[in-house]
């Protein structure tokens, strides 16, 4: 037989006609493939056992959208742990995919590396009214006009209902059909890479979703007890038979890769990914990400909620060779700044100049000191990795449902505090990420949603009650009413975007879009150099950042966060222009065209005077006396 196999598992059209299937089943002694609609059903074929519990055998009559289940001795019908498609959703039968008839045309495309990243995490059912990878691939243009450049689309992996997260996924392999078909998503990765963009895609390692998941029909090694789980049964990466397990998440990995020409990973909760393995899975799916990705450059970035920063270190140096870590250090000192609240998580935040000044300067705030919420200490270290390496947010799709109502930041805090903090986060040398909408300021709350069977849906309203009522303010009898309904329809369809937003909100859209140009085109801004930064505590809550260039053509940040300062002394080095020159305002977050109010010249007769809840960047220009001495 001249069979022709891409990968392990799956069902794979053959060359010569036929689809071949293999499937990992040790657990049943026999398994058919039911053949239910369209090219050569109905029919019924007996696969070849072979060793190590796999099934395979070739079905001549099945074809390019053949729908196909999988029997197990005699008794229940399943979809394909490995299915490329469920049209019907999890519960519904599999569909042969013939993932090479689609015409790519990006054969020029190199792939992503990390610096110089702008990321842009998006939910593709709620970026647009229609929810469809269609909709989304209209405002590709507009996002890297803007100034994005990588977007990290949240999971596609199929999940039950009409609408949900992602996170709940139970087909590795099958985009969800809320969507769109397959072809669909190559089409918008196809053409975000004609527009100039990556596309990374966020992948949940760590458990499968409670409603559609028939692994265990398959196998029960698929999961492990020697682990607790937060959101259900760990995966069994390390215990006995856990090589094809293994092999089934590398394949999925190398699968999005190849067949989706997606330019990395996002790895959700790695925290939850436990494996004791000489090598650990997070080490293996790096490296077949780089063999998939055949010299493309590609970008793995890790939530790791312990900060771990063994993560992103290099394998030769014992760590997991991964490219990214998402910084939670900065949001949560970021939220307790704008809006003065530290509890719950935000306890051992105080959202002081120091604080903004540790994390340029050195990615996460905590890296082994205590940390009295979890009576812990919390992080390792990483004083020596580079700035590109820690992801900064104000906001993601799980800090923004946390809130309560799911509201932007932008209705908890003032204006010129968040023009400030974005500033500050667009400018310094971490690698930004902005959740959708965010840089139009959109009104458009995002709740947790999730379309479950009833008894399902209860609990997981009361789970996310539960988990709210740590912040003692969202605990109390008025704010419970106030919770939105992950189950009702209407929940999700307010958090879709309003894209007139970006005219109506023309003040944060122009911010966005010249700080993002001033990162991207700045010499200093760009660089990105490790060391590349200082700074100084000016006030209580005003702090400066200098950001040192080329033969002395620094830059300077003024980030103010309280009210009108006037610094008489300022016996503060950092504050000096080089020699023969002084320094002049290239930016403010107070410009009217950001509907501030405007800003005076800070380095005066008067010493500095810097304005209340706004930033400041300025530059270095050669003084009168040194042009005409």
């Amino acid at each position: 037989m001249n069979l022709q196999r891409r990968y392990p598992i799956g069902a794979e059209l053959q060359p010569n006609g036929g689809t071949h299937f293999r499937v990992w089943a040790p657990r049943p002694k026999k398994v058919e493939v039911l053949l239910e609609a369209g090219p050569g059903a109905p029919a019924t074929v007996q696969l070849k056992q072979q060793v190590d519990g796999y099934f395979a055998g070739l079905v001549p009559q099945a074809a390019e959208s053949t729908r196909y289940r999988f029997r197990l001795d005699d008794d229940g019908c399943f979809p394909d742990p490995v299915s490329r498609y469920q049209p019907d959703g999890p519960h519904g039968a599999s569909q042969v995919v013939d993932p090479l008839g689609f015409e790519w045309k990006d054969s020029g495309w190199q792939g992503v590396s990390l610096e110089g990243q702008v990321i842009y995490e998006m939910h593709i059912g709620t970026f647009s009214r229609e929810g469809t990878w269609q909709a989304a691939q209209r405002e590709l243009t507009e996002l890297a006009d803007c100034g994005i450049t990588l977007l990290e689309v949240m999971p596609v992996a199929d999940f039950p209902g009409r609408f949900g997260w992602g996170y709940d996924g139970v087909g590795q392999f099958a985009p969800v059909r809320l969507y769109g078909e397959p072809d669909d998503f190559r089409r918008f990765v196809d053409e975000a890479h004609r527009a100039g963009l990556g596309v990374i895609l966020d992948v949940v390692y760590n458990h499968f979703g409670p409603d559609g998941n028939y692994l265990k029909e398959y196998s029960p090694d698929y999961f492990t007890e020697k682990y607790k789980g937060d959101w259900g049964e760990p995966v069994n990466f390390d215990g006995e038979k856990a090589g094809p397990v293994r092999e089934f998440f590398l394949t999925n990995a190398a699968y999005w890769i190849e067949e989706f020409h997606i330019d990395g990973l996002r790895l959700d909760a790695t925290q939850e990914m436990h494996d004791a393995s000489p090598e650990n899975i997070m080490t293996a799916i790096g490296k077949r990400v780089r063999e998939a990705a055949r010299g493309r450059k590609t970008i793995i970035v890790a939530e790791n909620e312990p900060q771990f920063t063994k993560l992103v270190r290099p394998i030769e140096s014992g760590g997991y060779g991964l490219d990214a870590l998402w910084n939670d250090d900065f949001h949560h000192s970021g939220m307790v700044a704008m809006t003065g609240h530290n509890e719950a998580y935000y306890t051992d935040y105080l959202g002081k100049p120091q604080e903004f000044i540790s994390m340029v300067k050195y990615g996460y705030l905590y890296q082994g000191q205590r940390y009295k919420w979890q009576k812990q200490r919390r992080g390792t270290p990483g004083l020596g990795l580079a700035p590109a390496k820690f992801v900064a947010y104000m906001q993601n799709h799980d800090q923004i449902v946390n809130s309560g109502r799911g509201e932007r930041v932008q209705f908890m805090t003032s204006p010129g505090r968040l023009r400030a903090m974005t500033a500050l986060m667009l400018l310094a040398p971490g690698t930004p990420m902005l959740f959708q909408g965010q840089e139009f300021a959109s009104s458009s709350p995002f709740y947790y949603f999730a379309d479950h069977k009833p008894d399902l849906a209860k609990l997981v309203g009361q789970g996310r009650t539960k988990f709210l009522a740590q912040f003692r303010s969202l605990a109390t009898s008025e704010m419970l009413p106030c919770m939105a309904d992950p189950a009702n329809p209407s929940t999700f369809e307010r958090c879709k975007l309003d894209f007139s937003e970006r005219v109506r909100n023309r003040c944060s859209y122009d911010l966005h879009r010249d700080l993002l140009r001033m990162r991207r085109e700045d010499p200093v801004f760009s660089a990105q150099t490790q060391g590349g930064v200082d700074g100084a505590v000016l006030a209580e809550e005003c702090l400066m950042l200098r950001f040192f260039g080329e033969a002395g053509d620094d830059r300077l940040l003024l980030v103010n966060f309280g009210r009108d300062l006037n610094l008489d002394p300022a016996p503060e080095p950092l504050l000096a222009p080089p020699d023969g020159m002084t320094w002049q305002t290239m930016w403010s977050s107070e410009d009217p065209r950001y509907c501030g109010v405007g800003t005076p010249r800070l380095d005066s007769e008067d010493n500095w005077r810097i304005p209340g809840h706004a930033a400041v960047a300025l530059r270095p220009i050669v003084t009168e006396q040194e042009k005409h001495a």
